[in-house]
């Protein structure tokens, strides 16, 4: 783990290389020249480009150029529109359940290295999404998946999964060719084939990703031939590159930037709501943190209002539960808020019957945002006796640590990617400890019996209701300490034209041009 710093060597070094990208080809300040290649900065690199091995941003983002998935979101209505799935029906079993899913695949449909769109590629996709550790959950109502000919595919459930359609419309769902990852083996996760809008080319492990357009894409066609994503972790050398023409589309804007942007005249900044909250999380199985009044107690002692005022200057705001208020079924707008008060922090925690002070940690992920949360929370915390350590370190290994419940408290955020609240609230099932999200280790029978009641329930407003009782029993037993909803800033060049943000932040980059 290491301490998170900026140095003035990786601001110079970014100079230095966005005069070279300028010298060979990138955007020429005055240039008429039509730019046929788009250059995109993420803070955060993938892990993998294999869907069944990672549920994060990063690698999602990519993936999402690269694959395409049986059903789509629409995200202006979050409603479900086909993808790969032409169409579908779904059929009763033997006692009148809605338990089978008939699919009708697009015809034509061709891979990355030209081989066709077949059921047993999409077979071989969701056997192997019900096998990964990662991501199983997500396919867990399936019992089976069963080829009828080449073009249709009958999927059998366990029992009535209402959400099924928006969990098969996640990016980590998409489909595989069965003869490429099976010929790829190990490698295949570094060298993907889908059938999305843009063809994997080239990745430059912690420095970039190449992808250039399927022009046998079966959707609407690419506006940009090329797509460069470069990796940089600090957010001024980014914003650098953006101010040197060195890239087109910034996708991780740090709040402080803000009115640097919007005075610049060629760069645009673009915003939209997100779905994440991002979180101050207890592992709940470790003492004292088993002890909901402590988290309780914490809780009061820490000034939220106060942390997004800080931290993101008032974009986006202050969570207020386990979903963000844009998502259906949220309770957001009418839980019973926790004040902040240091008081009854502290009265809480004497009648834990805690000494007077205790030492804990926080662990997070290398990014300046989680390590600003940190510091902050950390003084909160000592004014009522509690003594923080903060650990930081990159990615891949917090991750891991986070996983296995090797912390106390940890900083980190989830985001309900289906548009359905069954996603954001499967966080909380015991079933979900570790990879799965549950990196709260939060577990309560009747959460648990509810989350599967949800997935059951195909009466609307009785749904609704089901998701309502669950946020009213994670609020009470605060596995977690909502710290902001999320607010999307991307800085454009001011020639792009035609991009639009996913709330999912899994951005659609080829629909952009200039």
């Amino acid at each position: 783990m290491k301490k998170y710093r900026t140095t003035v060597f990786l601001a110079l070094s970014a100079l230095f290389l966005a005069i070279a990208i300028t010298a060979c080809g990138g955007r020429q300040s005055g240039s008429t020249e039509t730019k046929d290649s788009l250059i995109v900065i993420s803070s955060g690199s993938p892990s993998t480009l294999d869907p069944t091995l990672a549920n994060d941003t990063s690698s999602s983002m990519v993936m999402k150029q690269i694959y395409s998935t049986l059903f789509n979101l629409d995200v202006s209505t979050m409603t479900i529109v086909p993808g790969l799935a032409e169409r579908h029906q779904f059929e009763n079993d033997a006692s009148g359940q809605p338990t089978r899913l008939r699919l009708f695949l697009r015809q034509g449909v061709k891979f990355h290295n030209g081989e066709e769109l077949k059921a047993s590629d999409v077979k071989f996709s969701l056997d192997r999404a019900k096998a990964s550790p990662v991501i199983a959950h997500i396919v867990g109502s399936i019992a089976s998946v069963e080829i009828v000919n080449d073009y249709e595919v009958l999927i059998t459930l366990h029992y009535p999964f209402v959400p099924l359609l928006n969990n098969l419309a996640q990016t980590v769902i998409s489909i595989t060719n069965e003869k490429a990852v099976t010929e790829g083996g190990a490698d295949y996760a570094r060298n993907p084939v889908g059938t999305g809008p843009m063809k994997f080319v080239n990745w430059v492990t912690a420095s970039h990703i190449d992808l250039t357009r399927w022009d046998e894409y079966y959707g609407d066609a690419p506006k940009i031939k090329d797509i460069t994503i470069r990796y940089i972790g600090d957010p001024a050398t980014a914003l650098l590159e953006m101010e040197t023409g060195g890239a087109d589309l910034l996708l991780n804007v740090q709040p402080q930037d803000v009115a640097r942007i919007q005075a610049n005249q060629n760069l645009q900044l673009i915003r939209a709501t997100g779905i994440r909250i991002h979180q101050l999380g207890f592992n709940n199985q470790k003492p004292p943190f088993d002890n909901p009044l402590v988290r309780r107690a914490l809780f009061h002692a820490v000034d939220t209002n106060a942390i997004v005022r800080t931290v993101y200057q008032d974009v986006g705001s202050t969570g207020k539960g386990p979903l963000t208020s844009n998502i259906w079924g949220s309770a957001a707008n009418i839980l019973p808020q926790y004040e902040y008060n240091p008081e009854l922090a502290r009265q809480l925690l004497a009648e834990a019957k805690l000494p007077d002070s205790f030492t804990t940690s926080i662990t997070t992920f290398d990014s300046p945002v989680y390590v600003d949360y940190a510091v902050l929370i950390k003084n909160m915390l000592e004014q009522v006796g509690v003594t923080v350590d903060i650990n930081v370190g990159e990615s891949a290994s917090i991750g891991q640590l986070l996983n296995r419940g090797e912390h106390e408290m940890f900083i980190a955020n989830w985001g309900t990617t289906t548009g359905d609240p069954d996603y954001g609230l499967t966080i909380f099932h015991t079933a979900s400890f570790g990879s799965p999200g549950n990196r709260s280790f939060y577990s309560n029978a009747e959460v648990d019996r509810l989350i599967e009641a949800g997935r059951r329930e195909t009466n609307p407003e009785q749904r609704r209701q089901i998701y309502l009782d669950i946020q009213y029993l994670i609020h009470a037993d605060t596995p977690w300490i909502y710290l902001w909803e999320n607010e999307i800033l991307i800085a454009a060049g001011s020639k792009v034209r035609g991009f639009a943000p996913n709330p999912m932040e899994h951005h659609w980059l080829w629909t952009a041009h200039f």
